[in-house]
């Protein structure tokens, strides 16, 4: 099912605002070290912290910074979308596709300014119904609506240039679909049996490489993390082993490292090279005073800072046991270890998601409390 009821041509471009523990691990093949595999060493000073929004009634499953870090989005678990001002924090738009309650939507992205068109700030959200729907923010209008019969959507991705996006959910497949025409152009399924047979649980995470336009990987349920070539038209190679709970899968900006965040109580977060598969390093998560038991993570992420490089990353999710959440800016580029910044805690909740602005200068994280938080990163 699809349809559209709006048109990208007609859309004007704004819109008045409404109210509303041991040093790690590195594999030695790869000739890397820790300063070599993270760039310069940097001196992070820490967050402060720019609003706490609790006017969300809803648990909050991802949150979303547009290309110009004007907007913050965030998915719900009632099927709207909240968008806030990320500047300010003020409530300015609520989208919803149908009246009332709705099933989850899972997983939101931006489609890239680089995008060949005239219209921007065009959002896409996926959702548990199997939804894929396209909005123009600025003017609340849904411009399309595809409708993928009898799946469950959880993850998305646009490819660098815009021109294309990617599905995945419960049948642990990868749909692609054609961004100008917004249609269905591929279905990827299953491996090439010598290297992986695909997935074989359900798919939380993907993530388009961001300069070999045809590649990709995903991870789930089932503790792999496939890589996909659209030429092939299916899974190509696997890592085993990352437990993938939500959007804990990034590539660096140069396509070379792989992070992957595995719902767990030890060897969350681990950095791969992305051309072989293996394993550069665990990045230590130690316990705290405030936070004493492990984290189990749903979300992580690379800064989008250029200066960062792989060096600064941020990741969130539930503790051990149950009771709490929380979410740490992780700089690595301590030589021998990892320092760890807390980002707020989020009590007796969850962390779902979390993001970083386009220029790295803001991190934005929620979850089951519904009160996005968004902190600025001081020396970034």
């Amino acid at each position: 099912m699809d349809g559209a009821d709006g048109n990208e041509e007609d859309l004007v471009q704004s819109a008045p605002a409404e109210s509303g523990d041991s040093a790690p691990d590195v594999a030695p093949a790869t000739g890397r070290h820790r300063v070599g595999l993270y760039g310069l060493p940097r001196n992070l000073m820490g967050v402060h912290t720019r609003f706490v929004l609790a006017d969300a009634e809803h648990e909050i499953l991802c949150v979303r910074f547009s290309p110009d870090d004007l907007y913050l989005a965030a998915a719900c678990s009632n099927g709207s979308i909240v968008v806030y001002n990320a500047l300010t924090g003020k409530h300015t738009f609520t989208l919803a596709a149908h009246d009332g309650d709705n099933l989850p939507l899972t997983q939101l992205r931006w489609r890239s300014h680089n995008f060949p068109g005239k219209t921007k700030h065009v959002l896409v959200a996926v959702g548990a119904d199997g939804s894929v729907r396209h909005w123009h923010v600025p003017s609340k209008k849904l411009l399309h609506e595809v409708i993928e019969e009898g799946n469950q959507l959880f993850c998305l991705d646009f490819t660098a240039d815009g021109t294309r996006f990617a599905t995945a959910g419960r049948r642990r497949e990868v749909n692609i679909y054609d961004e100008q025409e917004k249609r269905l152009v591929q279905v990827m399924r299953g491996g090439d049996i010598r290297n992986t047979p695909g997935h074989s649980n359900r798919v939380f995470a993907l993530k388009c490489h961001p300069t070999m336009r045809s590649v990709l990987v995903t991870g789930g349920w089932d503790s792999t993390v496939q890589f996909w070539d659209q030429r092939a038209g299916h899974a190509i190679r696997a890592i085993i082993g990352p437990h993938i709970c939500g959007d804990a899968l990034d590539v660096s900006k140069d396509g070379n490292v792989l992070l992957t965040g595995s719902w767990r109580t030890e060897h969350q977060l681990q950095l791969w090279d992305f051309a072989s598969g293996t394993l550069l390093e665990t990045i230590p998560w130690h316990p705290s005073a405030a936070s004493p038991q492990p984290c189990l993570v749903y979300a992580a992420q690379f800064s989008r800072s250029l200066a960062a490089g792989t060096s600064l990353l941020a990741a969130g999710g539930s503790t051990a046991g149950g009771g709490g959440g929380e979410a740490r800016l992780l700089d690595c580029s301590i030589s021998g270890g990892v320092s760890a910044v807390p980002v707020g805690s989020l009590g007796e909740r969850a962390c779902y998601t979390l993001d970083f602005s386009s220029d790295g200068s803001m991190l934005a994280t929620a979850g089951a409390d519904g009160c996005p938080r968004v902190v600025s990163i001081l020396g970034s």
